[in-house]
């Protein structure tokens, strides 16, 4: 995306120009927005193809063909002017990037996001023949991806079936490497060859290349024609699927209808709940909420402070936004404009965010992007947010008991409570570059340092943001797992043994003695007696074992007390767990919740209710508390016996709770996407209030309590830090920093004070 000219219109039609979206053979591509609120795509013919009166009736014809086109996975045609001095067309607006732009940013997508891609992509096909047109250009770039499935576009030179043949004989249409090889070769491609070009684009999707390779484009075109494809790195599941599709012979390929069938027995929709990575939602949804929030146009020279695109989908233009400061570019509502000093705090203006707010655009159109987003863009944020918040949840003592130890300072802050719906000013803030690479990680609170996780590790005066500490090369375990003053990380020289960092200097005061055979032992919790890892160990696979275990090292000895074989099927590294010095409970990426016994490591009970994201459970007293995804209910499980002693539906018929759960003072905190932020009483299983104020894209998904309120992090940078009256549930205010970098926030509680991180800021907040 780019800023306009100052050449370009200010409008075509009844559509408002707002930025350029880019330029092909046939003329321009505009962002644009009608006074109804409509975002769509503006394609303007070049002057030159315009006083050509035989492309000019060819342009009526294409315009005709796609305004028949109207599959639940293609752009619909909105409007058009065949007529005006520079024809145009109007597509429905995507929001969401290109298959090729998100493949070049996060690489090969994982086989569940290809099948449900290629049931989309089918369907698309099926309306498009169906209404008697043949694409003849699938390829990355005209696909898009939304949260709700893909969509086809760019039907510039789509052509009717039964129709004339609008181009020259000879003449071959399309992008070499994606056609087929009837097209290759000039010859006559009917809905067949969008069929390869459909195979073309999975097999891309799986492996991020293309399977006919790179080059010129005589030298692509040869080998559509007569080499085989590159199906190497296909998944083994998807091979039998993708192969057909790229038959020479289009008699022999299979037709849309099966190609859909294949992947989807009962139709795409099936597989599009959730279907994209967590990486890729919150990317689409930061760019889509981007988009909609756009009220000025983009021109060349704007002044600094105007709003700025996500830079993973477009170049920011010199001086759109100052992203250096809080409140840097429009800040958003409840965006703080610079660090306050003192104990006091400056308001900012916000208007909570409510169902139906009067009048306003902005609110209506965002509404509309909430309603499309699934589970999966939140998925992400779900692996382990939960109790790396809490005191003492990663286990250095009882959930609900254990407190860190706080300045006296924070002890004796005493924060006015701001009016309703006013957020409070940073009392610091720190820049840390190194933050950002560590998205998953929150903050914790630990004897009087707020710890966060980057490269450096660092450390800072809650009070005054002094930064204490930092320390180079060392690799969080699973979240920081600290117990007895002490982090417990990865070393950095990755020989075997983890370390443990003296809490208030940074160095290394602590050194396992594992012995030979241990690689990369990772820490996921800890007690007073133990530090629990997960690590895989050389040389037992002839000894039945193999694969990963579960081990527990003695605090004093520093030597392994005991190691138990993982369960097969159990997932490799990605596990986050607690202990509550009885029970090691954890999760992994392969859907299981597990929990052991601390004294020997015997596997008390397993069930198959989590997630493909790793979700810490969270304890209290007797129990368990976890978000059943297959069931979408909260659910307590009895340590000693896996018994169900409570459950809660989400209430929504297409989403679950959110992976992150938080146990607060006898209180269960949990979100489900596009419903609502639920408290539950964590003895009886009772809901205490439902809290349904919050835009559904930006929903908090991890909880900790400070006073007399309850504060959420969003996943979303859109979102921020929300504050719940920790009785009622009423939404208080939210803060954001106004800073779009597509990174989550995390909080932590200190005192009297919040710590917020977002991607490269932390924050000191007043607690009020």
């Amino acid at each position: 995306m780019q800023p306009l000219h100052a050449e370009d219109p200010v409008a075509f039609g009844p559509y408002r120009l707002l930025a350029r979206l880019g330029a092909g053979g046939m003329g321009r591509v505009y962002l644009a927005r009608s006074a109804g609120g409509r975002t769509v795509a503006v394609k303007v013919v070049r002057p030159e193809l315009a006083e050509d009166g035989g492309f000019r009736q060819r342009f009526r014809q294409e315009v005709e063909a796609a305004r028949a086109v109207s599959g639940t996975y293609t752009a619909p045609v909105v409007d058009a002017d065949t007529e005006g001095a520079l024809p145009w067309l109007a597509t429905a607006y995507v929001l969401g990037p290109s298959l090729s732009d998100v493949v070049e940013r996060h690489g090969p997508l994982p086989e569940t996001t290809v099948r449900a891609l290629g049931a989309g992509l089918a369907e698309a096909l099926v309306a498009v023949h169906g209404a008697g047109l043949v694409h003849r250009d699938l390829k990355p770039s005209n696909v898009l991806l939304t949260a709700d499935g893909p969509r086809v576009i760019d039907f510039g030179i789509a052509r009717a079936v039964d129709g004339d043949h609008l181009t020259s004989t000879g003449v071959i249409v399309g992008s070499p490497g994606f056609i087929p090889p009837e097209q290759a070769s000039g010859q006559h491609a009917g809905p067949g060859g969008d069929v390869f070009s459909l195979g073309v684009v999975l097999a891309y999707a799986a492996t991020g290349r293309q399977p006919f390779g790179q080059g010129s484009a005589p030298a692509l075109l040869y080998q559509v024609v007569h080499a085989d494809p590159d199906l190497s790195g296909v998944p083994d599941g998807l091979r039998g699927h993708i192969t057909p599709l790229l038959a020479k012979d289009p008699a022999i390929r299979p037709g849309p209808e099966q190609v859909g069938a294949g992947f989807a027995a009962g139709g795409a929709a099936e597989l599009l709940q959730s279907w994209l990575p967590g990486p890729v939602a919150s990317t689409i949804a930061q760019h889509a909420a981007w988009i909609l929030d756009l009220e000025e146009p983009l021109r060349e020279g704007a002044p600094a402070g105007a709003a700025g695109p996500p830079a993973a989908f477009g170049p920011v233009p010199d001086g759109a936004y100052d992203a250096t400061r809080p409140g840097g570019g429009t800040p958003a509502p409840g965006a703080g404009a610079g660090a306050g000093a003192g104990s006091g705090y400056t308001p900012t203006a916000f208007t909570a965010p409510r169902p139906d707010p009067a009048g306003g655009k902005r609110s209506s159109r965002r509404r509309f992007l909430a309603a499309g987003l699934g589970t999966g863009a939140l998925a992400l944020g779900g692996g382990g947010l939960a109790a790396w918040l809490l005191p003492g949840a990663d286990g250095g003592g009882k959930p609900d008991d254990d407190k860190d130890k706080l300045p006296e300072a924070l002890d004796a802050e005493n924060f006015t409570t701001p009016p309703a719906g006013t957020s409070p000013e940073p009392l610091w803030r720190q820049r840390a570059k190194p933050l950002s690479l560590a998205y998953d990680v929150a903050p914790q609170v630990i004897d009087g340092l707020a710890i966060a996780m980057g490269d450096p590790l660092l450390a800072y005066d809650p009070v005054t943001g002094d930064k204490k500490w930092s320390e180079a090369g060392i690799t969080p375990g699973s979240g920081i797992v600290h117990s007895g003053g002490l982090l417990f990380l990865l070393s950095a020289d990755y020989d075997g043994d983890f370390v443990g960092l003296d809490v208030k200097t940074g160095k290394e005061a602590w050194r396992s003695r594992l012995g030979a055979g241990f690689t990369n032992p990772r820490p996921v919790a800890a007690d007073g007696r133990h530090v629990y890892v997960i690590a895989e160990i050389e040389g037992v696979e002839s000894a039945g074992e193999g694969g990963t275990v579960v081990a527990a090292v003695d605090l004093e000895s520093r030597k392994v007390v005991w190691r138990k074989q993982r369960d097969p099927g159990a997932g490799e590294w990605s596990v986050a767990a607690t202990t509550d010095g009885t029970y090691l409970v954890y999760a992994d990426d392969n859907y299981n919740l597990t929990v052991r016994s601390t004294a020997a490591g015997n596997q008390v009970w397993t069930k198959e209710v989590g997630d493909e994201i790793a979700q810490r459970p969270a304890l209290h007293g007797d129990k368990a508390v976890f978000a059943n995804q297959s069931e979408r209910t909260l659910v307590a499980y009895a340590l000693d016996s896996g018994d169900e002693l409570w459950s809660v539906p989400s209430g929504h018929p297409g989403n679950g709770f959110n992976p992150s759960v938080s146990v607060v003072d006898g209180v269960v905190y949990a979100s489900v996407t596009r419903h609502a932020v639920f408290a539950v009483n964590a003895d009886s299983g009772e809901v205490l209030w439902r809290n349904k104020d919050v835009s559904p894209m930006e929903m908090p998904i991890s909880f900790v309590r400070a006073e007399d309120s309850v504060y959420g992090a969003s996943y979303f940078d859109g979102g921020g830090i929300y504050a719940f009256d920790a009785e009622s549930g009423e939404l208080r205010w939210r803060y954001n920093d106004g800073v779009n970098d597509s990174g989550q926030w995390q909080v932590a509680a200190a005192g009297s004070r919040l710590i917020a991180v977002h991607t490269d800021n932390i924050y000191g907040l007043p607690a009020v």
